[in-house]
């Protein structure tokens, strides 16, 4: 059974091609710069047929989502047959409101939610829904799955998930702490628990996703009970260019400072350009910020101002990260695991040593002759002797929990389940 799984953004489109059959990927790639000038990267995994790695035009998600299905398919640079042998797409939808708490079988429906759901995510939903619409047009009479997000994220009590603002707002727009990269948390959480030995039962996990997008979780049980992301991506812990959590009044104070510029203009400051990006003022990429700051081996910058920003970037981020980790063990009642993942997570031993060195005083010890890897791909137990909670990375697979959901979706109870 071929499940091709689909994550589309505003202006790419990454893709895997699974054999469900054996859980093994048959190819992957990515649509870039769609709308602009196009490039496509396409990689057979299964059958060493060579890479296609050009510039082609790609005007929208419609001419992406053609050009992928030619390259699967195609003599050259394919790994099946014909469309025929594709059973289903898996979609990842970043926020599915209240009403989304597992993956469904799309319809139209579905769409209008998801699109109603546009207002909680605008910058992602949009380009989720657009992905949708173009494999939808392509490959007609093809199951279309959703995989949201957000659906990991609904056992989290309500004590957790409400805002202290008028309750109108919830009950009548939905305005909640949603969390984000559910699908993330839910498999590292779930190798977490094989790895620590025993049942799901009475287990407490805290999953940590650094990338350029970070945020962590509390997982009780197998199930989230408290998340860093709230109703949008921009909450919680600095990242690549979000300010994670601040002061909301500087919304209007960064508006004042401007020149009276609009909200949606100082939001924009919040999300594009602030976080490690606008602290450092290097770079969004923790590589570069690392480099700059002269950790790890690095030279550091020569301009001392650059290469102090460069540092208190990472301190900042380390320290939040910390303060969440602190915080969660609270929510937990203690901690058995604490997972890193996702691009930073799994392949910066800096931060990780950082984060640690910053929970020593609560017991979490890390064990710096472990802690080494960079990018291998594969599962570390980086605990140091005498620490209260297991250290682990383990490299996250989104896209697997997506293609799984879409095998179960498609070859079970095909009603939209909502």
């Amino acid at each position: 059974m071929n499940v091709l799984v689909i994550n589309a953004g505003s202006s790419s489109l990454k893709y895997q091609l699974f054999d469900m059959s054996k859980e093994t990927i048959l190819a992957k790639g990515i649509c870039d710069r769609i709308g602009i000038d196009g490039h496509l990267k396409h990689t057979p995994v299964s059958n060493g047929k060579p890479v296609f790695n050009k510039d082609i035009p790609l005007p929208t998600h419609a001419e992406a989502i053609l050009n992928v299905i030619e390259k699967l398919t195609s003599a050259e640079h394919g790994v099946v047959k014909d469309l025929s042998e594709i059973v289903a797409v898996g979609h990842r939808v970043v926020n599915g409101g209240r009403r989304f708490y597992k993956s469904v079988l799309i319809n139209e429906d579905v769409l209008a939610a998801v699109q109603d759901c546009v207002r909680l995510a605008p910058l992602h939903n949009p380009a989720n829904l657009m992905g949708i619409e173009a494999c939808r047009k392509a490959m007609p009479g093809v199951p279309q799955v959703a995989v949201f997000d957000t659906a990991f994220h609904h056992t989290i009590p309500d004590y957790a998930y409400t805002y202290p603002i008028p309750y109108k707002y919830y009950e009548e727009n939905d305005i909640r702490r949603y969390g984000y990269h559910g699908t993330s948390h839910l498999y590292v959480s779930r190798m977490a628990i094989i790895h620590l030995g025993g049942g799901i039962e009475d287990t407490k996990v805290i999953t940590c996703h650094l990338g350029n997008g970070s945020s962590i979780t509390a997982v009780k049980d197998g199930k989230s009970i408290d998340t860093t992301m709230g109703v949008t991506p921009l909450e919680g812990l600095p990242m690549g260019t979000r300010s994670g959590s601040v002061d909301p009044a500087l919304v209007e104070i960064i508006s004042t400072i401007e020149g009276g510029i609009p909200v949606k203009d100082a939001m924009n400051i919040l999300n594009k350009q602030s976080g490690v990006l606008g602290i450092s003022g290097v770079s969004p990429d923790f590589r570069d910020i690392e480099l700059a700051a002269g950790v790890e081996g690095g030279i550091g910058d020569e301009d001392e101002s650059i290469r102090y920003r460069a540092k208190l970037a990472l301190d900042v981020f380390c320290y939040q990260v910390a303060k969440f980790i602190g915080s969660y063990i609270v929510a937990l009642g203690g901690v058995d695991a604490i997972v890193f993942t996702a691009g930073i997570g799994e392949n910066s031993p800096y931060t990780r040593k950082s984060i640690c060195a910053n929970l020593k005083g609560i017991g979490v010890l890390l064990d710096d002759s472990k802690n080494g890897g960079r990018g291998r791909g594969e599962f570390m137990d980086i605990t140091a002797e005498g620490s209260i909670a297991r250290v682990f990375v383990i490299p996250t697979d989104e896209e697997l929990v997506i293609a799984r959901d879409t095998v179960t979706i498609v070859g079970g109870d095909k009603e939209t389940k909502a």
